[in-house]
This record gives structure tokens, sequence and C-alpha cells, in this order.
């Protein structure tokens, strides 16, 4: 399979799907810290850029080590142009994704939507989603610096509006409440 290359100036376009680690041996393979559900899948995606669009890299992953993939990157033929890449981020192209099925949503598509109140208030901008293996919990960046962690349920995120740019968030009781409220001065003295 061959990912078209992206157009010049579409980086938002883009979606990270793993990180080249160090190299691994003599002969220019390198560990790959995989994004994908299953992590040799990685290479399925025919080339790979980096964050620019400008540069491409074609995968055959020929093992796993520590749990990480273990691949060839054609060009690639010793160790010191395998160190060079250290850090690479890999992405696809969005249009490279299948397209997903009724309330599922790719982490890409959320990140960077504005997060709104049930009340309309804004809280802030989805900046990441995280899976503490209790589910997915949304890290919503506020205006003021802070960042507030907001489960990913129905219940807490009643409405995904795409074409509006937000999501709806209906916190849980106490998500939102300031830690310190309720501590007495006496409480402070010790």
């Amino acid at each position: 399979m061959t990912t078209r290359r992206p157009k010049p100036g579409t980086k938002e376009d883009l979606v990270c799907v793993g990180v080249i680690g160090a190299a691994k041996g003599l002969k220019g393979e390198v560990r790959i810290k995989s994004f994908t559900s299953d992590p040799a899948d990685i290479a399925a995606y025919g080339s790979l850029f980096d964050a620019t669009g400008e540069r491409s890299f074609l995968l055959r992953v020929v093992g796993m080590a520590k749990g990480q993939v273990v691949a060839r990157i054609e060009g690639v033929g010793d160790r010191n142009a395998a160190e060079a890449l250290k850090g690479t981020h890999l992405h696809v192209p969005r249009s490279a994704f299948p397209e997903t099925g009724d309330e599922e949503y790719y982490h890409a598509d959320l990140i960077g939507l504005r997060a709104d109140l049930t009340g309309g208030e804004q809280l802030g901008t989805i900046r990441a989603i995280f899976d503490f293996s209790a589910g997915d919990m949304l890290e919503i960046a506020q205006e003021d610096g802070g960042v507030v962690m907001v489960p990913f349920t129905r219940a807490a995120v009643p409405e995904i509006d795409f074409d509006g740019g937000r999501v709806v968030i209906d916190p849980p009781p106490g998500l939102l409440e300031d830690p310190d409220d309720g501590i007495s001065n006496k409480d402070e003295e010790r």
C-alpha cells in the first residue's frame, strides 16, 4: 500500500502513528514506539512521513523488543544512520484511516476541539486523550493555564459537534471544584 504524500502546508492533516527510538544492532534496525492498536500495523500504511510531510519512510517490521516494533527503514543501512533518526515522529495523512462507525472517534479528531460546559461557558480546549486502564480521559487546557481531566463517557461528554468544533461537557459532581475549597485555617496551620 502506498500512502499519498501530503500537500505542502497541510501539517494539520498529518496524524502521528509512532516515533523512532533507539537503533538496534549494526545494520540500521530501529525500535519504534507504535501508537497503532496492533503495534506491527504501523508498517501497513505504506510510506510514513516526518512532521513536515517532506521526508518519507518505508518500514519493514522485523520483530518486537520490549513492547516496541523493530523495523528496517528503506535506505537506512547502518547504526549511524539509524541513530540519526532517533526521536523522529512518524505520521500518515488523516485520510489514510478508515471511516469510523457511529460513536467511534479517532483521538486526532478530538484534539483541538473546544470544550464547552452544558450552560454554554467555555471550559477550554482538548489537548490530549489518555487511557489509564479505566477508560479514556480528555485532558482539557483551560484559558488560565490550568488543566482538567474529564472522563470520556456519554454522561460526561453528552455531545460531540465536529461541525461546530466543540464538545459539550457535563462534569461529574465535584470535578471542577477547587481542591482547596473547604480547607479550614486550622488545617492550613499544620
